[in-house]
């Protein structure tokens, strides 16, 4: 009988240091589901972090973490956009990232090996870059900018969600989307009763340049940003995904009354009212002649793009549109406060002022 109860005893211990060596293993990986429908494992403790292809989610990651200090590579057109805008300097150890290995729609895998990062979030529409990272054997998340139809508010609310579950200690899923939201409604109170007839007719000018104009059709960004204030995009008509070409010849048949400018073009709205690029003549067009061009503002990233700047340039944008309707709203005031409260980003006035006056270099790569 002791003999028996003996062996149970070797018995039950072994096994419970058996299962006690099994344990870590089990908990330090976590596996999700990525936006391309992969499931990913990855590193419960993600260290360092590189980006390839994606370019708003570097400044994502960055005040989701309230630090720069994981991200370990980015792409070139990221990092032009933090030394332009205030990622920078509000962030001085993001320009620590390495640019060289992921260039355009590229990846060195080898130079990435070197950087050896725990996980590697690329372009979920790239699948070549994600077939290509994972055959090199990295943990690749794919990230998607248009799953939702290109909804800028949509989009953050699911990129905060996925790196919320990937980073639990940071979690900002449910305040983000709360907010986000909030404020989408906000400007969706005040727009909705606009007759079609007062509804202002938006030109977005993409990209711009001597031998370039490019716009939005319905299936980009700026199809969203003109629904999202009860504004019309007069490149609706224009179908391709994406950026589409046109010329002033065609804006002139247009005819928009407001013009916006992105931070994908050098272009200022002093060049386009002055007619200083190229020699295009912008005179007669309704938005130069009475002054409504404007520029988007630059916060942590081009904020065109989904990004953390999404709910501020909606206000932002309904404001510069219909004045009337949001007189009450100071923009500035709200961005101090919202920058606070979801990413404890305490911003000052002067920092606050340069989100709205962007300068040309944040279209550095483009």
């Amino acid at each position: 009988m002791k003999r028996t109860v003996c062996i149970i005893l070797c018995a039950m211990i072994a096994l419970s240091i058996l299962g006690c060596s099994a344990a870590p293993e089990a908990e330090d990986t976590i596996t999700i589901i990525d936006h391309a429908d992969y499931e990913v494992t990855v590193p419960v403790n993600i260290e360092r972090i590189a980006v390839c292809g994606i370019y708003p989610l570097p400044s994502v990651l960055t005040v989701f973490f309230n630090s720069a200090e994981k991200i370990v590579a980015m792409p070139a057109v990221s990092m032009a956009a933090a030394k332009s805008g205030l990622l920078s300097e509000l962030y001085p150890e993001i320009l620590n990232a390495e640019t060289e290995c992921v260039s355009g729609d590229t990846v060195n895998t080898e130079e990435l090996l070197l950087l050896d990062p725990d996980v590697v979030f690329y372009s979920s529409s790239d699948t070549a870059v994600g077939e290509a990272l994972r055959s090199a054997g990295f943990a690749a998340v794919g990230i998607s900018a248009n799953k939702w139809g290109y909804n800028c508010i949509e989009t953050l609310n699911n990129w905060i969600a996925l790196l919320s579950q990937m980073f639990p200690a940071n979690d900002k899923a449910e305040l983000v989307k709360t907010r986000s939201n909030e404020i989408y409604e906000l400007v969706q109170s005040r727009v909705a009763n606009i007759d079609e007839s007062e509804r202002a007719n938006i030109f977005v000018l993409f990209q711009y340049s001597e031998t370039t104009m490019l716009t939005s059709g319905k299936n980009f960004f700026g199809q969203w940003w003109c629904d999202a204030i009860g504004a019309n995009n007069v490149g609706v008509e224009l179908e391709n995904d994406n950026s589409v070409a046109v010329n002033l010849e065609q804006v002139y048949a247009w005819n928009p009354d407001v013009i916006l400018v992105t931070n994908f073009t050098k272009a200022q709205p002093a060049d386009i009212i002055n007619s200083a690029i190229g020699t295009d003549d912008w005179s007669g067009i309704a938005a130069v002649e009475n002054g409504r061009v404007y520029k988007m503002p630059l916060g942590m990233y081009r904020s065109y793009t989904p990004g953390a700047d999404t709910p501020i340039t909606l206000l932002w944008l309904a404001k510069t549109v219909y004045p009337e309707l949001f007189g009450d709203i100071d923009v500035a005031a709200e961005a101090k406060a919202y920058y606070l409260e979801l990413f404890g980003i305490e911003l000052t006035d002067e920092q606050v002022m340069s989100i709205f006056a962007p300068v040309s270099d944040a279209a550095n790569g483009f």
